[in-house]
């Protein structure tokens, strides 16, 4: 008896509920006098801590979980702090359950009844939890897109999944926001010539704010390419549509390529995903601003957007 009940607390962050005290041949008697006797704590309805002073937050989450009972599985800002997604749970549990299961309002926790709990709960985590993939989606639900776009680089560079795994996940969640975009950033793996976020530097930048034109891919030193050259005003722009896997070798070569066209009076501006798909018309303003500190004698003009910064700068 007392081994099978240790065992359970070892498996459970020193956890045990009242069903598996009393399956383990305990009576209720028996379960009562540990916890009047303080050899144990009730730390929710029927869950007790047989470790009294330990109160951490993971312990308290997996005691919720514990609580609400089989199938449940944390979600949103509990699952992404345990994926170490963020740096901090908030003050409430949250958990998924089946759209069949109504658990008990219990302060502290928060219940989210919804159709895929069961499927994205990832089994193999302890404790349960909804998958990393569609925890990166569900924390960007109702945010701006580049909250999701940092989401998708943290996500990736703990290496705990790829952007290709993103991708299938995302195209599981129709009903996401900023879908269209973030399948394009998603599908954006390769650091190559006309990616997507370079398409959108030409097109939403450049192009769409009247900025001088630039010589794409331009050759430079040491068998190096730059994506957008513009040689009269000793200006590099480079596009970095990489999401958290370029890697320490690559920043080097980046770093070298850079201090050597510094070398050579080339400044090179460095724009990423969210400066071309949720700013290019802040970005814009500051190579408008880079430009005419090194001899281009125009402006850049307002685009198609109604909240264009550019417009915004004419009206003010």
């Amino acid at each position: 008896m007392q081994r099978t009940i240790a065992a359970h607390a070892a498996a459970q962050l020193g956890l045990v509920t009242r069903s598996q005290a009393l399956g383990a041949g305990l009576t209720e008697a028996a379960v009562r006098w540990r916890v009047e006797s303080g050899r144990w704590v009730a730390v929710q309805r029927g869950v007790y801590s047989t470790t009294p002073g330990r109160d951490d937050w993971e312990s308290r989450a997996l005691a919720a979980l514990l609580r609400i009972g089989i199938p449940a599985a944390l979600c949103g800002p509990s699952a992404g702090f345990l994926w170490g997604l963020i740096p901090h749970p908030g003050p409430d549990i949250h958990v998924a359950v089946p759209v069949d299961r109504r658990p008990e309002a219990t302060e502290g926790i928060v219940v989210t009844r919804s159709q895929y709990a069961y499927q994205r709960t990832d089994e193999r985590a302890w404790p349960h939890r909804i998958s990393l993939d569609h925890t990166v989606f569900d924390l960007a639900a109702g945010r701006p897109v580049d909250r999701a776009v940092g989401l998708i680089a943290k996500a990736v560079q703990t290496r705990r999944t790829t952007l290709r795994n993103l991708r299938n996940t995302l195209e599981q969640r129709p009903g996401q926001a900023h879908r269209t975009l973030l399948l394009e950033v998603l599908g954006d793996v390769e650091d190559g010539a006309e990616s997507p976020a370079e398409r959108r530097y030409t097109r939403d930048v450049e192009q769409a704010h009247g900025l001088p034109s630039a010589h794409r891919q331009a050759a430079g030193r040491g068998d190096t390419r730059c994506d957008n050259d513009y040689e009269p005003f000793r200006v590099k722009v480079e596009v970095d549509g990489r999401l958290g896997h370029a890697g320490w070798a690559n920043q080097q070569r980046d770093g070298r390529r850079d201090r050597r066209n510094a070398a050579d009076d080339w400044l090179t501006a460095r724009v990423y995903w969210t400066d071309v798909a949720v700013t290019p018309c802040e970005t814009a303003l500051e190579l408008e601003a880079i430009f005419r500190s090194r001899g281009w004698p125009g402006r850049a003009r307002p685009c198609r957007r109604r909240d264009c910064a550019v417009r915004r700068r004419m009206e003010g």
